[in-house]
């Protein structure tokens, strides 16, 4: 029999999250690779949730969704960024970020079209690239300092008469990230100039460290009518398979979007929505709480890992550390990454499977810290043998 799946879907395999959790649990080891937390959300949403249940909203919600929710996201985005989105044709909940990404890319991207993504990306954008069987271009995320960014020459050099989206993601996964006002500023000036949409990614938004700032792409001049902003509830809030997205835009996009996303999910979880709705309203100071939390399990992880005899940059915002691996004498993170259950009970994530250019990559790793302070000492403790492996 011939190959059944589609010849554009053929390079994506099982995600390397699926991989690595599963080689966590095969062998025992820590899972410090897939980004969840192990702790949960504000109790009080999660009583609404239960609430609603047992209230008997357990049927379909409205198509564009529940209109709470809605309502709510279109305050907090007021509240926190003074943009006035309609909660009726400008919002639209999905399930969760990766089904308004993937909805997105189908709904504004024609086949031959070009996407422009950051590298190193979260996966799920190349594939809905694919899908959509536009083609994806990538401009390269370095190391500059502590942190990672980007040449601005090469971002105009990506730019070609096909090019239809760029993909921005900030909070930065799998870097950590943060872009400043004035790189934004260049992808917008890059937006206009080739009358681009941007497709927005920031489903860290509440959680940057250190006071830095994070900047909306639709809060630039001239960047609201032309960007799609997308976030959820999970990475905010600790519920991560409860899967509350949204999308907010102007109506012409947002529409197009939910045209495709009937056809994907129809809709998603009543319950779910309207405890989202009761948690952006009343505990974003339990959101304050977690973040500060996060950032000092970012200070706990990096410093067990720089003991350990990494190279450690420090990210501004997510879940997530980037490591280099070669002062440790190691030369390919997805080598390592599958050696490291043997060698050190912990797994983690090798970088390099988020380029298109993997050789950008294969010095590093990515290890989450949003777990318990105890799995942080204990992956610590044993990430210290590897100075001792070679």
């Amino acid at each position: 029999m011939n190959e059944p799946l589609v010849a554009r879907m053929r390079e994506f395999g099982t995600t390397i999250f699926s991989e690595m959790t599963a080689l966590a649990v095969r062998t025992g080891s820590i899972n410090l690779g897939q980004g969840f937390p192990d702790t949960d959300g504000p109790a009080s949403m999660l009583e609404h949730a239960v609430t609603a249940i047992r209230g008997g909203l357990n049927q379909y919600p409205p198509g564009p969704g529940m209109p709470e929710l809605r309502q709510a996201v279109a305050e907090h985005r007021k509240q926190h960024y003074g943009l006035l989105y309609e909660p009726d044709g400008e919002i639209l909940v999905t399930v969760g970020a990766t089904e308004a990404l993937a909805a997105s890319v189908l709904a504004l991207c024609e086949a031959g079209d070009e996407v422009i993504l950051f590298e190193p990306y979260y996966d799920s954008y190349a594939a809905a690239v694919a899908l959509s069987g536009a083609v994806r271009r990538t401009v390269a995320l370095r190391p500059a300092g502590d942190r990672f960014t980007f040449d601005p020459d090469e971002l105009r050099a990506a730019v070609g008469p096909r090019t239809r989206a760029i993909l921005v993601n900030s909070p930065h996964n799998p870097t950590g990230t943060v872009f400043t006002r004035d790189e934004l500023a260049l992808v917008a000036a890059v937006c206009q100039e080739h009358d681009l949409i941007a497709i927005t990614d920031e489903v860290y938004e509440h959680l940057t460290f250190d006071g830095v700032e994070h900047v909306p792409m639709a809060t630039l001049p001239g960047m609201r009518e032309r960007t799609v902003m997308i976030s959820s509830a999970g990475k905010t809030f600790s519920a991560t398979g409860w899967k509350i997205g949204w999308v907010c835009g102007p109506p012409e996009l947002v529409a197009a979007v939910q045209s495709v996303k009937q056809f994907l999910t129809f809709t998603s979880g009543a319950p779910w929505q309207v405890a989202v709705a009761h948690a952006l309203r009343e505990e974003l100071g339990w959101v304050a709480g977690a973040r500060d939390a996060l950032a000092a399990k970012r200070d706990r992880l990096m410093a067990g890992l720089s003991a350990a005899g990494f190279g450690v940059y420090r990210p501004a915002g997510t879940y997530f550390v980037q490591t280099d691996i070669r002062p440790l004498g190691f030369t390919d993170g997805a080598e390592l990454a599958r050696r490291l259950p043997e060698l050190a009970g912990v797994v983690a994530v090798p970088t390099q499977v988020f380029y298109d250019h993997p050789e950008l990559g294969r010095q590093f790793l990515r290890f989450a810290f949003c777990k318990k302070d105890e799995i942080i000492d204990e992956a610590v403790m044993r990430l210290a043998r590897l100075g001792r492996a070679e």
